[in-house]
């Protein structure tokens, strides 16, 4: 399903305290921060021309996140950097003095961190973020998982000295027993959602994605003619329309917000016109999608900015992790999660239905950017759905490097 943005908002200007988070400055600071990180390295940009031909499109390009910060996901920008600004912050506050990224190691900085406490609720992916920041920063993290979240992204959260915390339910329970919890104990609380009142902390989440963004468009040169991105509470999502609508205003990307049919809040949102929570039903294979209900800032960007909302099922996911894993005509391998390739299974299910893309204007002299949200997060549920071990596909990459 695909429908239009009729929202009496969009083509507005964002708001201002959007505006300023998602700026062409804040994206820089949050570049130079990540540089000062011993692991950054920007990457990999895919050029997929076998596929746009077999689409009838002029250009695919895939930025592969499954490579960022040893985490294998782009959430690694999000929760790590919101986690590191809040250390800062903190540290400005009780100390008197400016502090710096440089000035993580400084004594009264380290101090000031530990006695901080960060928790979350997650997916997998979040959490591993942020207790990846506060394990750097030297801080405590707790990290509450519900029922849906796999063994394996368990023990990759703990394996960065996370306390977890299990929560009966769906996500959504576990951000709203999180809140709880940590507003009881006086912990932090570091979503990559938001609600009345909670907008500072998941703004820092979505600025910090921007990086991507910023490498991939250095990278491409000219300007790409569409956007797909996937969306859970909707963060990714609207960092990225967002901020490609500061940069290029009135020549921007069109942009096209694609969810999992069993959990399509924006979608439902943008039906509405108002934030909508949709009903639990059967979990989807789409798990660091599964969200019922959205964030409302990232909402109240998408209102603005994105040109569609659209919908995928369950085949199209496994499908597209199958077709990156297995290219044709030379296109390169690719890792994608569950969840990493659903922008590109957009993609493919607009360009194969001439309603779709004569609504977007599709044609052969597009050049479309997608995410690669995740790697092989969970390696053997990725093993199970693709048949092959997420390093095979990594080793045919390697291989065509060479």
């Amino acid at each position: 399903m695909l429908i239009r943005n009729h929202h009496a908002d969009f083509g507005s200007s964002l708001l201002p305290q959007d505006a300023e988070m998602l700026s062409i400055a804040a994206a820089a600071e949050v570049e130079r921060q990540l540089s000062r990180r011993d692991n950054h390295r920007p990457t990999p940009l895919h050029s997929l021309p076998a596929l746009a031909s077999e689409l009838g499109v002029g250009a695919i390009l895939v930025k592969d996140e499954g490579h960022r910060l040893g985490l294998g996901s782009f959430k690694a920008l999000g929760g790590s950097y919101a986690v590191i600004r809040l250390v800062l912050d903190e540290a400005r506050k009780r100390t008197g003095r400016e502090v710096d990224i440089d000035d993580l190691a400084r004594d009264d900085v380290r101090a000031v961190a530990r006695e901080m406490t960060f928790g979350c609720a997650t997916d997998g992916n979040h959490g591993r973020s942020v207790a990846m920041g506060a394990e750097l920063v030297g801080a405590k993290s707790v990290i509450f998982v519900h029922a849906g979240v796999s063994q394996q992204r368990i023990d990759a959260i703990a394996h960065y000295g996370a306390e977890i915390v299990r929560v009966e339910g769906t996500y959504d329970d576990s951000v709203e027993f999180a809140a709880k919890v940590c507003d009881e104990r006086g912990w932090t609380v570091v979503s990559d959602t938001s609600w009345p009142g909670y907008e500072y902390i998941p703004g820092l989440v979505m600025q910090g994605y921007m990086a991507l963004l910023c490498e991939a468009l250095r990278e491409i040169g000219t300007p790409p003619t569409h956007v797909f991105v996937q969306a859970g509470v909707g963060g990714i999502a609207a960092a990225t329309a967002g901020h490609l609508a500061l940069r290029y205003g009135p020549d921007r990307p069109r942009f096209v917000v694609v969810e999992p049919a069993r959990a399509a809040c924006l979608l439902e949102t943008a039906k509405a016109g108002y934030p909508v929570k949709v009903a639990h039903g059967e979990p989807t294979v789409m798990a660091m999608l599964e969200c019922y209900e959205p964030s409302l800032v990232a909402w109240r960007i998408l209102s603005r900015v994105a040109c569609a909302f659209m919908t995928v099922d369950e085949e199209d996911a496994v499908s597209i992790m199958n077709r990156l894993a297995r290219p044709k005509g030379g296109d390169p391998a690719i890792v994608a999660g569950e969840s990493g390739g659903v922008g590109l299974a957009g993609l493919v299910t607009v360009a194969g239905d001439p309603n779709m893309r004569a609504a977007l204007g599709l044609d052969a002299s597009s050049r479309i950017l997608v995410i690669n949200t995740e790697g092989a997060t969970d390696p053997e549920r990725y093993e199970e759905l693709v048949g092959l071990a997420p390093a095979e596909v990594a080793g045919a990459l390697s291989m065509e490097r060479v």
